[in-house]
């Protein structure tokens, strides 16, 4: 049925106001319709505003230290003494396991116990390595395991190569990394008296372990010209920098997921070896109480479980914490991509459906929201009573 036009011309006219249905021919030719773009719906977001906020010193710092690491690998080809280029890479091996060890498997996650001893010798050597004092070593990595690659993650991963790798370093923290901080335990951390040490002395320790001590011993003891091994010293420093931080970067992009396939971070050969074992990511973040950070059983691509299998073996690592094969495949089935099983279970697949809660985020061993199923099912080796 057409519509009833007539009525819709006398609702107008009586109306109050008289209308004009026929305008002027001047008005109809001169008439300029006014364009009005189309109205976005306003939307508030109820997440706080971020703005990005570079911090100027630590970027200039990064190029000047950059700049001359690049010089000191061309003497280190071109100029310095194998001895010297032989002694950077050993210290560079012996800060390593202040990080791995020490600062990741010992204090931030807590999958062995130490005497201390070795905590002493991993403090120093931690220290050495120049990455940050303990205490904040530990807060950001257990911010980092709790919240990974979200908004509270220092670097996540989520924001690209460049940002996971040195941008975070760069810029001020994102307040989602400080307000979800602050909800991380670290009591344990704030009542060990090494790391409280280390806190106390950390500038001076840095200063001497990192370059004023590892400088002067080519130069002292071999003769080697000091222009060249104090270059060659910050070439092994910065190299050791990039190393660790593609833990952050490249093994949260590149790489397989045989344990969950619903997260980042990846299973990665080259970090591996770059990093002294710490490249089995997806494993490590699905188990970050196992103190192999790793599912393997040699050594080849992890350096840091022999290391912690010898300490263990002369009394000075003890309570080893590691995963059982029956939870790992467990694990496997339920959120693996499938490339354990293809290597492992000849390609049989059990598909389940999985969405990673912040339930199952762990920092490690003693988070309030490990399951219990998890704790019971955890091997403990080389158990001693605490000193």
């Amino acid at each position: 049925m057409a519509p009833n036009l007539s009525s819709l011309f006398l609702a107008d006219a009586t109306s109050a106001e008289p209308v004009q249905i026929i305008s002027p021919k001047s008005e109809v030719l001169s008439y300029q319709p006014a364009y009005q773009a189309p109205k976005k719906p306003v939307t508030k977001s109820k997440e706080p505003q971020y703005k990005w906020d570079i911090v100027w010193k630590n970027v200039l710092i990064f190029i000047l230290l950059h700049t001359a690491a690049v010089y000191g690998l061309y003497l280190m080809f071109t100029r310095a003494m194998w001895q010297t280029n032989v002694f950077a890479i050993l210290y560079a091996a012996f800060t390593a396991m202040g990080v791995t060890a020490g600062a990741h498997r010992l204090w931030a996650h807590r999958t062995y116990k130490a005497k201390t001893p070795l905590r002493i010798f991993l403090m120093i050597l931690q220290s050495a390595a120049l990455q940050n004092d303990i205490h904040e070593w530990v807060r950001d990595h257990r911010v980092h395991h709790k919240f990974t690659d979200t908004d509270a993650d220092p670097h996540n991963s989520n924001r690209g190569f460049f940002f996971s790798h040195i941008g975070w370093l760069m810029v001020k923290k994102h307040p989602m990394v400080i307000s979800k901080g602050k909800t991380v335990d670290m009591s344990d951390i704030e009542a060990d008296p090494v790391v409280q040490f280390q806190k106390r002395h950390y500038i001076l320790m840095v200063t001497l372990l990192t370059f004023m001590i590892p400088a002067h011993i080519p130069w002292y003891f071999w003769g080697e010209n000091w222009w060249v091994t104090w270059y060659v010293t910050i070439a092994r420093y910065t190299l050791s920098l990039n190393f660790t931080w593609l833990v952050n970067s490249a093994a949260h992009i590149w790489g397989t997921k045989p344990f969950d396939k619903n997260i980042n971070p990846t299973e990665n050969k080259f970090v591996a070896v770059a990093a002294f074992g710490e490249g089995w990511h997806n494993f490590h973040h699905v188990f970050p109480w196992d103190y192999k950070a790793a599912e393997l059983g040699n050594y080849r691509m992890n350096f840091s479980t022999a290391f912690l299998d010898f300490m263990a073996y002369i009394g000075q690592a003890y309570d080893l914490k590691t995963v059982s094969e029956a939870m790992v495949k467990r694990r496997v089935k339920r959120t693996g991509d499938g490339t354990w099983e293809e290597k492992e279970c000849s390609g049989k697949k059990e598909e389940r459906g999985h969405d990673h809660e912040y339930g199952e985020y762990v920092w490690g061993w003693g988070d309030k929201d490990m399951k219990e199923d998890d704790v019971n099912d955890v091997m403990r080796y080389n158990q001693l009573k605490d000193e």
